[in-house]
């Protein structure tokens, strides 16, 4: 079980204005912010719900490869108003909302690129949530 997760971000600032922004749709604020001074390292800001931040970012040289992180929401509906947080706070869209029906029956899901071009993602898992063995169908069937 992942407890939290993070990314690097080359502006604090700017990502986090982006971040609480875009996952305010999705029921998620900013918990707790870090100054360097604090954590001896750099700033960060944890994001979360229920009073326990599990996403995290820290600022620095951003990670490369950029990353994917995936939220899991409760509906089609904050899928969407995912997406279009995400992009009036500056994000770019990297797949509109829709079914994503080759991970399987059901996935729903949207895509943006944060500030520093990681791939941000809201998913909703509506039916089954068993995977389909990708492993012997061509990679281009899935795009």
């Amino acid at each position: 079980m992942i407890d939290h997760t993070g990314v690097t971000v080359s502006d604090f600032e700017r990502s986090k204005r982006f971040y609480e922004a875009t996952l305010a749709a999705i029921h998620y604020e900013l918990l707790a912010i870090l100054p360097a001074n604090v954590t001896g390292r750099t700033d960060v800001a944890g994001f979360g719900e229920g009073g326990k931040p599990d996403f995290w970012i820290y600022q620095g040289e951003p990670n490369r490869p950029p990353v994917h992180v995936a939220f899991r929401v409760e509906s089609r509906k904050l899928v969407h108003a995912f997406h279009e947080a995400a992009i009036a706070a500056g994000g770019r869209d990297n797949g509109p909302p829709g079914p994503r029906s080759h991970y399987h029956e059901g996935y729903y899901g949207a895509f943006v690129l944060d500030p520093d071009g990681h791939n941000i993602e809201a998913v909703f898992h509506g039916g089954s949530l068993v995977h389909r063995d990708l492993s012997q169908t061509d990679p281009r069937a899935a795009k």
